[in-house]
């Protein structure tokens, strides 16, 4: 149904600020029907169902069928205390999720007041003018008023063929002025009116089905699921077990046996693993946010510490993207702008037909940069045509890399043609001999060494009648060369040290440009990028198979003269090859590419929509530095989610330990559910705030990338935590018996054992910090939340030893000098195991890594 517009506009002033503020505040935000916030009754409605509070529950439960009144109350109390500590960790991840929402929610180009501004897409009203560019999605429904388009719709329709949208027919019903919202412009400028915003919009009345689909889980997220589920069902298991021994094998009463088998289950169940996954990516791509690159993908966040190949652009990445004209050459001449006072007239032609075969007010920086030159070397001459039109255009395509734009002259039946593109292709066009094309290609060269990025500029008459049919190719005209425009576009400064940054990581760069491989070779030995200068080209590129080209990816780290669907075929091959790899873009044609690789990265600053909306990132700052920040960060945030899982595993097994041996060695129980709820408490806030917050390790960047498939629950990287754990937990079963073998009563033997397995929390934490040194290093970086962590330990160890009531409550007694020194001893055997075990794994890998060593 095509869209009606009930007021023209006469003039391009757009909304001033107060009615567009007036309109958001009457309209609501221009965004489809999606997933709100949770609440906080969603969020208390989400603990009340979890096994832990229905274990604390039922514990509670027996609490009170037993009699004991004041371990119930203590035990419900913890109730309000798991909902608070969980709102705490969802607002702090959901405010995370809700800035990186807000940064990349599309933004639109609008007139405000009758300036050109940039504004969030939701921000976008009825009455809006919308300043549309190539590679640009729509923000909402609007009829076209200026300029021509075309647009794919198959969002809407399904057709993948461009829609043309014409302005200034509007009375016709098939003019094809509408446009709607999330539609893409593949080509053309204009400007429209918004007539529908929000859920009145084309997709809001179709549904609201995109804007709440949620993305698929990450392989880390899948492995941690199916463990937490196998954990689950052995807590189950196990936990029935130890009800029905405590009950038929010790004869214990079954509300007792009942407490026990809640006890385990609460110690075996794994709920810190979702909590680590959840925090860790969601802040984690926050702390991305601060070094302006932006998260459209959390799941992306775990990947950056496994990428093996950065597939970087040149232009606006390894360079400043400040593209100025520095240099002309005409087959009789050359021309540098450095020192320059004037244009002499020998070159006024080339700048003028570079300039007509550039759009007056490009997107593009290299045509901005052409037009500026002109108009600052040409200004007051007869060269300068601003404010015409072409009445045709030959657009840059993959048969030709050139574009012609045809204009009318004062003849009726004559045009002018001005042709700007890669040398070679205008070369071509204009059919030279040998000799001449020798001679460019020489120029060419000359100017490509020195960086330069080098266009060729043509002109061209064409007599005929347009109305019947423009010529199908721009080889159907005759084109005169008129000589090079060659452009400079510094290296960033940052480029060089970030690379040998790359390079000490293990990680390669390569380098993808569509600029002539003399350019290429010359920024590649600007940054530091020229240890391997051989470059391959797109033409070699089309004539190679997959294998060969493979096998020559293995050597090559300069791609130059490249076209989208190289890029797609090179990055699917590296995938392919076993590299992880991470892909730079900015254009609509990169989205494939983007798309393929497993860490998408489109530019911020000069990217299209279509770019940002493929990329699992977008740089808010155009620079190859961050990348490479990005993926240190990356790296940091695997190493922390690593540590808290092996911390985890490490303290839960002392928890499993002595809640299952009393029931086999008949004893009476050592822990109750009260002393592991006190645990919960601290090991909740390590696993999600202080491992989260520890700080980058030194050799960070100076490792190989892990493995993409290196899993945190593997085996082999449970082994030292799960050893470290099994090694505490017999030292304190160990203490146990001893203790009673020394007459000291149940309750006095749980002190000494529960307060040192309070003590081994930060003891674990500090283990895992880093496995290479002593537990007790004073060297390691400091944690923000260390010193908290380790002062609440020390404050919940005294309030349960000095205060009589919390003591009783928790069936402990008062040990005196003699307990405080068991309880000493206990853990100075645990600090030792803790360092035997880290110099046997040390040397252990010491020997795997000795030349000549073979596993067994």
């Amino acid at each position: 149904m095509p869209i009606h517009d009930p007021a023209p506009a006469t003039e391009p002033q757009g909304l001033s600020s107060q009615q567009a503020a007036e309109l958001l505040a009457r309209d609501g935000p221009n965004q489809l029907p999606g997933s709100a916030p949770k609440s906080t009754l969603a969020i208390v409605r989400e603990v009340l169902t979890e096994p832990m509070f229905l274990m604390l529950l039922a514990a509670g439960g027996i609490y009170l069928a037993l009699g004991d009144k004041g371990e119930a109350l203590f035990l419900l109390g913890f109730v309000f205390v798991v909902i608070g500590i969980t709102l705490v960790q969802e607002r702090r991840t959901q405010r995370a999720l809700e800035s990186l929402r807000a940064l990349s929610a599309p933004r639109a180009l609008v007139l405000r007041d009758g300036q050109e501004r940039r504004i969030a897409g939701t921000e976008v009203v009825c009455g809006d003018l919308l300043v549309l560019h190539e590679g640009d999605r729509i923000a909402a429904d609007a009829r076209l008023l200026q300029g021509e388009l075309e647009v794919d719709e198959s969002l809407l329709t399904g057709e993948s063929v461009p829609v043309a949208k014409l302005a200034g027919d509007a009375a016709k019903p098939d003019a094809g002025a509408d446009l709607f919202a999330s539609t893409v412009i593949t080509r053309g400028r204009g400007l429209a009116r918004v007539l529908a915003t929000a859920g009145r919009t084309a997709v809001g009345r179709i549904g609201a089905d995109l804007a709440r689909a949620e993305a698929p889980p990450s392989p880390l997220q899948q492995r941690s699921r199916r463990l937490v589920r196998g954990l689950g069902a052995l807590a189950l298991a196990l936990a029935l077990a130890q009800v029905l021994l405590g009950w038929w094998w010790n004869g214990r009463p079954l509300l007792d046996s009942l407490l026990a088998g809640i006890a385990l289950a609460m110690a075996l169940l794994p709920e810190e693993i979702p909590v680590i996954l959840t925090v860790f990516l969601a802040l984690g791509a926050w702390r991305l946010t601060r070094l302006q690159v932006l998260t459209r993908c959390v799941t992306a966040v775990e990947t950056l510490g496994a990428i093996t190949v950065l597939a970087v652009d040149k232009t606006g990445t390894l360079t400043m993207n400040r593209m100025a004209v520095a240099e002309l050459a005409t087959p009789t001449g050359h021309w540098s702008a450095q020192d320059a006072q004037e244009l002499p007239e020998d070159f006024h032609r080339l700048v003028e037909f570079g300039m007509l075969a550039t759009p007056g007010d490009p997107f593009d920086p290299m045509e901005q940069a052409i037009q500026r030159f002109g108009h600052d070397w040409l200004r007051g001459t007869e060269h300068v045509h601003d404010g015409r039109e072409p009445v045709f255009e030959y657009a840059l395509s993959g048969e030709i890399l050139a574009m012609t734009r045809v204009y009318a002259s004062g003849a009726p039946d004559l045009h002018l043609l001005a042709t700007k593109g890669a040398p070679e292709a205008v070369a071509d066009l204009c059919h030279l001999d040998a000799p001449r094309l020798a001679a460019v290609r020489a120029q060419v060269d000359a100017l490509a060494e020195r960086g330069l990025r080098v266009l060729g500029v043509a002109c061209g008459r064409w007599t005929g009648q347009p109305a019947q049919a423009w010529p199908p190719s721009q080889h159907d005209f005759d084109f005169e060369f008129l000589g090079l425009l060659a452009l400079a576009d510094p290296p960033r400064p940052e480029v060089p040290g970030a690379i040998a940054e790359c390079r000490a990581a293990g990680v390669r760069v390569v380098m993808m440009t569509g600029d002539h491989p003399a350019t290429a070779r010359a920024i590649a030995r600007q940054v530091g990028l020229s240890e391997r200068p051989e470059v391959i080209t797109g033409d070699e590129i089309g004539q190679l198979d997959d294998a060969t080209l493979r096998e020559r990816l293995r050597h090559v780290d300069l791609c130059a003269r490249l076209k989208p669907e190289h890029k797609l075929r090179l990055v699917q091959l590296l995938h392919a090859g076993g590299e992880v790899v991470a892909m730079t873009g900015d254009g609509v044609n990169d989205a494939p590419a983007l798309k393929a690789a497993h860490v998408g990265i489109a530019m911020g600053e000069r990217g299209t929509d279509v770019a940002r909306e493929a990329a699992a990132l977008v740089l808010l700052q155009d620079s190859f530095a961050h990348i490479v920040a990005a993926v240190a960060q990356g790296r940091r945030i695997d190493d922390n989610l690593r540590k808290a899982t092996r911390f985890v595993f490490a303290v839960h097994l002392p928890i499993v330990a002595l809640a299952l041996a009393p029931t086999l060695l008949h004893w009476p129980a050592l822990l109750l559910p009260v002393h592991i709820v006190l645990m919960e408490l601290l090991i909740d806030p390590a696993c999600s705030i202080v491992f989260e917050a520890e700080p980058a390790a030194d050799d960070l960047m100076q490792r190989p990338p892990r493995p993409v498939d290196d899993s945190p629950f593997a085996l082999r990287a449970l082994l030292p935590p799960l050893l470290q754990g099994a090694g505490i937990a017999a030292l304190l079963l160990a203490a146990q018996a001893w203790l009673q073998a020394q007459g000291w009563s149940q309750a006095q033997g749980r002190t000494v054992v529960f307060g040192a397995l309070l003590i081994c929390v930060p003891l674990l934490i500090l283990a895992q910090r880093n496995p290479a040194r002593a537990v007790l290093h004073r060297g390691a970086a400091p944690n923000p939340w260390l010193r908290p962590m380790v002062a609440a330990v020390g404050l919940l160890l005294l309030a349960v030893l000095a205060i009589p009531g919390l003591r009783q409550l928790m069936g402990l007694a008062e040990v005196g000098w003699a307990g405080l020194a068991a309880g000493a001893a206990v853990l100075a055997l645990c600090l030792l195991w803790l360092e035997l075990l880290r110099l046997a794994f040390r040397s252990s890998a010491s020997a795997r890594r000795r030349p000549g060593y073979s596993a067994p």
